[in-house]
């Protein structure tokens, strides 16, 4: 019976890629100094009764490298969206051309930088707790075997096998995390 036993390893990798994803995402809305269409990702506009991602409700473009403008389609929420934009804690002021929101990105201070590696490391801690519960339920898989009968060799077998998984996502983590605060802190 013992012999049956096999961790779905690829299921393990597969929810630590989408640790991994997430926290990509969440870089990517962090403002580094360049405009960018992703940093504005996480941004909900209350339209048509629900909340929506800016980029369903208008175009977003990033026209030079200090700038982006949203045409947003229908006249009657662009004032919703420079709301949802003023109030989301990205710290640009919009400017209204018509249907157009222009966001000029500023030059980022030095305080505002260093604030916002701390940002990037918080969302790197985050990742590498959802991998090391990813990484405890396939321990826990395994002890469940363990109590079914499994050997002590194929226990251990089959920890080193989780842990060599969670050790490359969490170096992965690092990695991103060190080329982000790198590009925060570029000037």
């Amino acid at each position: 019976m013992s012999d049956d036993f096999m961790l779905d390893t690829d299921d393990l990798e597969r929810r630590m890629d989408g640790a991994m994803s997430a926290l990509k995402t969440e870089f990517a809305s962090l403002r580094t100094g360049r405009a960018s269409a992703s940093m504005l990702e996480p941004v909900m506009v209350d339209a048509y009764g629900q909340r929506t991602p800016i980029n369903q409700v208008g175009t977003v473009n990033v026209p030079e490298p200090r700038m982006v403008t949203i045409n947003v389609w229908d006249k009657g929420l662009v004032g919703k969206v420079e709301k949802a934009i003023r109030e989301s804690g990205l710290g640009i002021n919009p400017q209204l051309n018509g249907t157009i929101i222009m966001l000029p990105i500023p030059e980022l201070n030095e305080e505002r930088r260093r604030e916002l590696t701390k940002v990037a490391g918080q969302y790197a801690e985050n990742a590498r707790v959802s991998v090391r519960n990813i990484r405890r339920d396939g321990m826990d898989q395994i002890k469940k075997a363990k109590g079914d009968g499994m050997s002590e060799d194929d226990q251990k077998l089959w920890e080193g096998e989780v842990q060599e998984i969670t050790d490359r996502f969490i170096k992965a983590v690092d990695s991103l995390l060190e080329s982000k605060q790198g590009e925060i802190m570029q000037v």
